[in-house]
């Protein structure tokens, strides 16, 4: 499928749910032409978010959203409850929660949600709301019929009802590799008690929808596929790698989040932007977190032996940044590899890999936060960082205090968009990226963040 008629359906299904920068020398950027390519083009004007940061999902955030959505269906109720009193339609209606409970199965089949698991989970939403309207006409036979707001019809309801349905697989597509977590059921209990509270909630039934989230189990589909039946587009980012990739107060921005969009807006999806880390980046790949990684991801053997690259949109290598009144001393690598100097590095990426291999002497200070590591220089707790020259540049822009201290480069790699082994997406991905690239898109990206 390509990513031409991928738009298309995932447009449609959408709607229907609603009803290079070049590092050739030290600090040297080459853009070209800052024009839309035309695959922006074709999807309408890129939407600038310079200004605007997007909301980086969490875990919890996830799975809260598949409570509301839950909750939501079941507070509809009251309105089906009212319409079959004054129709005197029954309750129990067979054939209608047969053909729901088929039709979340269908709809979450070309997402890669098991459909067991799935129609067990919406055969306990059908009780429960069976429970509720039952509740509510025993005491309307008792005390007389309570008016629940404004008159509508079966016909009127069914199809907000049929839209919360696509919504909450959508939800749970999102949330599922946290569903599937060992401990998911004890650690979102409280979290379920609190967002799960329209009428006919019991911590009964709580407990047995936590129970059923638990059983959710994903299969194997093309990601594609997934993305055209979701709507939706799964982002890995790290938010800790400026200028590609930085998080503030539970948002993202950089120069690849706004790449990201535009895939997305290319797609018709909508982009949900996941947190991995550098550390954890293979194992959240083989768990399934993502469908690509925009994070400034260096190409490197031991990844491209668990996953796939996009075409390079960036190039550049590893150098060094110290404070500025230091510069002297740190005349090239064997300067820096001597004690007592202390080299920081952030865990799990090919800064402390390349740091491990290749200095020996020198003390390695780890330190878990890239986006304040740099202050830990300025601050006098460390002495020398060793990282990718894109973000020296940037650094020793935001910093007076910081210099390039030699300017060689000490290796040279190229960045990528990383992903999980699928060839049709790749090739969908790559084609993209070409025209992106063509037109200077990522090369005007990263200009822009470098000279903020």
């Amino acid at each position: 499928m390509s990513l031409k008629h991928m738009a298309r359906v995932t447009a449609w299904a959408v709607a229907w749910a609603c009803s290079g920068f070049l590092m050739s020398g030290p600090g040297a950027v080459a853009a070209v032409h800052s024009s839309s390519s035309s695959a922006t083009r074709e999807a309408g004007p890129p939407q600038s978010h310079a200004e605007t940061p997007v909301p980086l999902a969490t875990p919890a955030s996830a799975v809260g959203r598949v409570f509301e959505l839950a909750d939501a269906r079941l507070a509809v109720m009251p309105a089906v409850a009212a319409v079959k009193w004054k129709t005197h339609a029954p309750i129990y209606d067979p054939p209608r929660e047969s053909a729901v409970i088929q039709r979340a199965k269908d709809l979450a089949a070309p997402m890669g949600l098991a459909g067991a698991a799935i129609g067990r989970l919406f055969e306990l939403q059908a009780r429960l709301a069976r429970e509720v309207q039952g509740r509510l006409h025993a005491q309307w036979q008792a005390n007389g019929f309570a008016d629940q707001g404004p008159a509508t019809t079966l016909a009127e309801l069914r199809p907000r009802l049929d839209g919360l349905t696509i919504a909450l697989l959508q939800a749970i597509y999102v949330a599922a590799p946290e569903l599937q977590q060992p401990d998911f059921a004890t650690r979102y209990d409280a979290l379920a008690e609190q967002a799960l509270h329209s009428d006919g909630w019991s911590g009964e039934g709580r407990r047995e929808l936590l129970a059923q989230l638990a059983q959710i189990r994903r299969t194997p589909v093309p990601v594609l596929q997934r993305i055209a039946a979701t709507g939706v587009l799964r982002v890995g980012t790290t938010g800790d790698y400026a200028p590609f990739s930085v998080e503030a107060n539970g948002s993202v921005s950089g120069a690849d989040i706004e790449l990201a969009e535009e895939l997305a807006q290319k797609l018709h999806a909508r982009p949900v932007f996941v947190r991995t880390s550098w550390s954890g980046l293979l194992d959240d790949l083989q768990r399934d977190e993502f469908d690509l990684v925009f994070s400034g991801v260096t190409i490197t053997p031991s990844r491209e032996a668990q996953g796939a690259f996009s075409l390079p949109y960036a190039s550049g290598g590893k150098t060094a940044i110290a404070r500025c009144t230091d510069v002297a001393k740190f005349g090239d690598l064997r300067a820096i590899d001597r004690s007592p100097v202390r080299v920081i590095v952030n865990p799990g990426g090919t800064n402390e890999q390349y740091v491990r291999a290749n200095l020996h002497q020198a003390q390695v200070v780890v330190f878990p936060d890239n986006r304040a590591i740099f202050d830990e220089i300025v601050a006098g707790r460390a002495d020398v960082m060793v990282t990718d020259d894109v973000e020296v540049e940037l650094q020793t822009r935001r910093h007076h205090e910081l210099c390039r201290p030699f300017a060689a480069l000490l290796t040279h790699a190229q960045k990528a968009i990383f992903l999980p082994r699928d060839a049709e997406w790749q090739r969908s991905l790559n084609s993209w990226l070409a025209e992106a690239i063509a037109a200077g898109e990522p090369a005007r990206l990263l200009k822009s963040y470098l000279q903020r």
